[in-house]
């Protein structure tokens, strides 16, 4: 690994450290299929030259190109003792020494406006971990252009190139690479070793292996011909621009909303979260390491409303790539919906937002398989994640032992610093998220009971404790809002009221993103797939609504939800194209006239 990058003086932050691509002596890296030109930071190089030469990747080959078959990646266990654990630890004390400075990176060139914002740790907000530069109105138009101008390459590269740069992504991120976003997903956003490596390891890796196996699955759709003509579909990307918005809770997510669009061979601008910034500046650069060439992936932070004014508004946007809060969503569809006569074409408009996932157990249901999915599926990764449990279920019967087991894990949970490997929990990302959900555990405790936790500390670090909130109102607030954070709240259910429940968690929130059913009884279990058919995209039996894996669950929910475009599929890639029919006729008639205008 490479030497960690002097701590920055004050006002002049450290350049990050390149991290080493080395693998251990066992392994070696795979050359996913041809590199593409290096990125540089100068006018001139192999990346200029590349974009020149737009029949690069079309010649010179005979023969069908097929993907390496997808394999999800295995989760390191960073188990006392293993080489991952040691790893990570050495990348977390480099890092946590290091102060760099992050630019936009516009067109392959690093852009530095002098306009600073920082990073910090949320579970030690006095520590910077970087200073980012925001972008400026001038420098959204120069990404604009930029992406304009790679566009008329990279769509004329063939699809196997393209796959290439994003299987050798993942290559990388096999490498060193991998202790690198671990830990910069652990400093920046406050999770553990096991939420990062499940996440900006492994979930990442598997976007980049898994996607471009959907494309060729896609590509490889083609119409019906006879011995007269050829029918055939061109999968064209998108006429224009696609704007990438990612979050800050899934560093898997920031990077696969601009590459999805950018491996159908779309260009795109994109905006990371100002709370993720350290993670995915480090995702930029890997992907300038695996070849991607200047301007097909614009890196643009800064005021999201400036951003989006800017692009939401120029005639050459094609689609949004989008996670994040339904407000934000619905409007940006209202911007674009009120701008309709200036765009060359319909934009594309992809989301996934929101959600108040839900467990309804039934009197069936395992009371310790229970308890363990409301502690994982509410508190892992601070109940962050848009498919975590927020409301749950459960019959009188069992909810007195629910009720106890689940409180006895909540006190043996333990909270803090994330480089300390025991913690099961770090902190909430920000000042306004510690805020808003104290405001929800007032309410709570002045409405409902909170059976366990309700403490809110934020002097070093933005922690809530893991909280259990109870309520006999299946209206009650807390059921029906969007907390995200660590806050479940039961609603306790007489037990001949199975039928009417599922009616309550059905109409119960705008939401219909993730859901789950207990039981050891197969019929509640049908009974609830149907009845809860519309209220979530990714439903789970027996098991907690979170942790979807790519190749295995694809991921999306729809009514407030999103979109329901299932990132992680074809399903999803579908949206990237704009198929062109293609007919050629190998025997043109040479006569106008047809057989029935004949004489009898």
């Amino acid at each position: 690994m490479s030497a960690p990058a002097r701590p920055g003086r004050p006002g002049r932050p450290a350049r990050p450290a390149r991290p080493s691509t080395a693998r251990p002596a066992q392994a070696s890296v795979r050359e996913a299929g041809p590199r593409s030109a290096k990125s540089t930071n100068g006018d001139g190089g192999a990346a200029s030259k590349a974009i020149e030469t737009p029949t690069r990747t079309l010649t010179g080959f005979n023969g069908t190109r097929r993907v390496p078959p997808p394999v999800n990646e295995p989760v390191k266990s960073y188990a006392p003792g293993s080489p991952e654990r040691a790893a990570l630890k050495d990348r977390l004390r480099s890092m946590s020494n290091e102060r760099i400075e992050i630019p936009l990176i516009i067109g392959g060139k690093e852009v530095r406006t002098g306009e600073l914002s920082e990073a910090v740790m949320p579970h030690n907000h006095r520590h910077v971990l970087a200073q980012w530069h925001r972008a400026s109105a001038g420098n959204v138009d120069q990404a604009v252009a930029a992406a304009l101008e790679a566009a008329k390459d990279w769509a004329n590269w063939a699809w196997e190139d393209r796959a290439a740069v994003f299987l050798k992504a993942a290559e990388l991120l096999t490498t060193t690479w991998r202790s690198t976003l671990n830990a910069a997903t652990m400093l920046g956003q406050s999770k553990t070793a096991f939420q990062a490596e499940i996440d900006a390891a492994c979930e990442l890796i598997d976007f980049w292996r898994f996607n471009p196996h959907y494309a060729q699955s896609l590509y490889d759709e083609q119409p019906l011909s006879d011995r007269t003509m050829w029918n055939q579909l061109d999968y064209r990307p998108l006429e224009g621009f696609v704007y990438a918005v990612t979050p800050f809770n899934f560093t898997s997510i920031a990077g696969n909303l601009p590459t999805a669009p950018a491996l159908m061979g779309n260009t795109v601008i994109w905006k990371p979260a100002s709370s993720a910034m350290l993670s995915a500046y480090y995702i930029m650069k890997l992907l300038e390491e695996a070849g991607l060439p200047p301007g097909v992936i614009n890196f643009v932070a800064g005021d999201a409303a400036l951003i989006s004014d800017k692009l939401l508004a120029h005639r050459d946007l094609a689609g949004v790539h989008f996670t994040g809060s339904t407000a934000v969503f619905n409007s940006m569809w209202k911007t674009i919906g009120a701008s309709m006569s200036r765009y060359k074409s319909y934009p594309r408009i992809v989301g996934e937002t929101g959600g108040k996932d839900f467990i309804v157990a039934h009197s069936s249901a395992d009371p310790a398989a229970l308890s363990v999915a409301i502690a994982r599926g509410g508190f892992e990764y601070q109940g962050q994640k848009c498919s975590a449990a927020s409301r749950v279920y459960i019959p009188q019967s069992i909810w007195p032992e629910v009720r106890d087991r689940t409180v006895a894990i909540m006190q043996e949970i333990r909270m803090g610093d994330v480089t300390d490997f025991r913690n099961f929990m770090g902190a909430v990302i920000d000042k306004k998220a510690f805020t808003k959900i104290g405001e929800y555990l007032e309410h709570g405790s002045k409405n409902a009971n909170i059976v366990s936790g309700g403490v809110a500390r934020g002097e070093d670090g933005y922690f809530i404790e893991p909280t259990l909130i109870e309520t006999k109102d299946p209206a009650y607030r807390l059921l029906c809002e969007e907390i995200f954070g660590p806050v479940v709240t039961a609603h306790v259910y007489p037990d001949n009221k199975w039928a009417e429940t599922l009616k309550i968690v059905d109409e119960t929130s705008p939401y219909a993103l993730t859901g789950a059913v207990f039981s050891r009884d197969r019929q509640p279990i049908r009974e609830a797939a149907l009845f809860l058919r519309n209220a979530a995209g990714n439903f789970y039996i027996n098991d907690k609504p979170t942790g979807a894996v790519v190749g295995q669950q694809p991921f999306g929910g729809a009514r407030g939800s999103g979109t329901n475009d299932k990132a992680g599929s074809k399903l999803n890639l579908v949206r990237w194209i704009s198929p062109r029919a293609i007919k050629e006729t190998f025997s043109p008639p040479t006569d106008y006239r047809y057989p029935f205008m004949a004489e009898e």
